[in-house]
């Protein structure tokens, strides 16, 4: 099996107001976006194609949406918090490009 193209543990995924899990899961792997909770059961999943993925504006670096089958997700991708000083990765911008890159959309 090959190599997931973009993993993100410790995800906090919520849609509209409501919280589905505080430590899921997000996976691009074989052309597939797939939401997962803590446990590994699916949240949501679909070809990375028909994935829209974006920052809201105002929102922290850790922050990102998806559009996955007609609904929207919240994700908080932040495992863990930088040293004090240093900046984190900025893990929604690494995010969205790799959907991005998945779906052929580079740019």
């Amino acid at each position: 099996m090959a190599e997931p193209e973009f993993t993100a543990t410790g995800v906090r995924i919520d849609q509209r107001l409501r919280s589905l899990t505080r430590a899921g899961q997000v996976r691009i792997n074989d052309g597939r976006l797939e939401l997962l909770t803590s446990y590994g059961s699916e949240i949501d999943s679909a070809p990375v194609g028909t994935v829209r993925a974006s920052r809201p504006w105002f929102a922290p670096e850790d922050r990102a949406q998806a559009e996955v089958n007609g609904k929207r997700y919240q994700l908080t991708l932040g495992d863990h918090d930088p040293a004090p000083g240093e900046s984190g990765p900025p893990a929604a911008r690494r995010f969205i490009e790799a959907v991005r890159r998945a779906a052929g959309r580079d740019g």
